[in-house]
């Protein structure tokens, strides 16, 4: 469902996704027989119908943003967890205070008109996204750290389920973030209130891969010495303190973008080094 390709393939099939979702929630159904009924939530607006029409780039550029609303949590998409590959995704309970940055990617034609996880079509020319955790349907405001732009989309669908990757953009929203040629971006993505005004969006940020934090001064300083003579010469101790208590950062970077990330994370693997991570501060 993800790529760095133009128009990104799917990592995992959308079918699925949506199968491991269903088999979650009927497992709990299953689970929950006897007890009291619960009551559904209100019924939200029918979905629109996706655009069979090809918009112009131009046209997609002047598209309003959604404002974040209220709506009931979707009745597909949103069991207490569900798993894809083995991995097990806990469904936030709310999406308040959510804030992250990572890698965004984007999914198109491939997908166009098919259900999303929440059951409603996806369109491509929409400003939505898919999100592995958050509560269907959430708002969040997207901002690419490459070059500042951002946009705020509705999140209705599940995925991206590649490691390393965050969020998948519907293109429209990939186009108002201009991260179409290159498929990925170093994003920040954060949730937006139905009542409360966005904040500004972040400045630009250098990209770093951390690979490992330490207590003790002399195994940071050991681990970036390994580096070093394993060929990373911009291998760097940092200094931070974390609940009062230092802590010692083993960093590699800054990296020109999305690409040398992922490189340098599978050279560090082969090398042993499993727990490396994306760090963007």
């Amino acid at each position: 469902m993800t790529g760095r390709v133009r128009h990104a393939p799917a990592s995992v099939p959308r079918a699925f996704v949506r199968a491991a979702l269903v088999g979650a929630c009927c497992a709990l159904w299953l689970a929950g027989c006897g007890t009291a009924p619960v009551r559904p939530a209100p019924p939200g607006p029918a979905p629109a119908e996706p655009r069979r029409d090809r918009p112009s780039d131009a046209e997609l550029l002047r598209l309003p943003e959604p404002i974040p609303r209220a709506e009931p949590r979707s009745r597909r998409g949103n069991p207490p967890f569900y798993e894809v590959f083995g991995v097990r995704y806990v469904v936030r309970e709310t999406a308040r205070g959510y804030v992250e940055r990572g890698v965004a990617s984007w999914y198109g034609p491939d997908f166009h008109g098919r259900q999303t996880s929440t059951g409603e079509p996806y369109d491509m020319y929409a400003l939505t996204a898919a999100h592995p955790t958050l509560p269907l349907p959430a708002y969040v405001r997207v901002t690419n750290l490459a070059n500042g732009r951002s946009v705020v989309v509705r999140v209705n669908d599940r995925g991206p389920f590649k490691r390393n990757r965050i969020i998948d953009l519907s293109y429209a929203a990939a186009l108002r973030l201009d991260m179409l040629r290159e498929g990925t971006s170093l994003v920040e993505v954060r949730a937006l209130e139905p009542d409360g005004a966005a904040p500004p969006p972040p400045q630009a940020a250098p990209i770093y891969a951390q690979a490992g934090a330490f207590a003790i001064e002399q195994n940071a300083f050991r681990l970036q010495r390994q580096l070093a003579d394993a060929g990373f010469r911009d291998a760097f101790v940092r200094r931070d303190g974390v609940a009062g208590r230092p802590v010692w950062r083993v960093r590699i970077g800054p990296l020109p973008g999305v690409d040398a990330f992922d490189g340098l994370v599978e050279r560090l693997r082969a090398l042993g080094h499993a727990d490396v991570r994306l760090a963007a501060d």
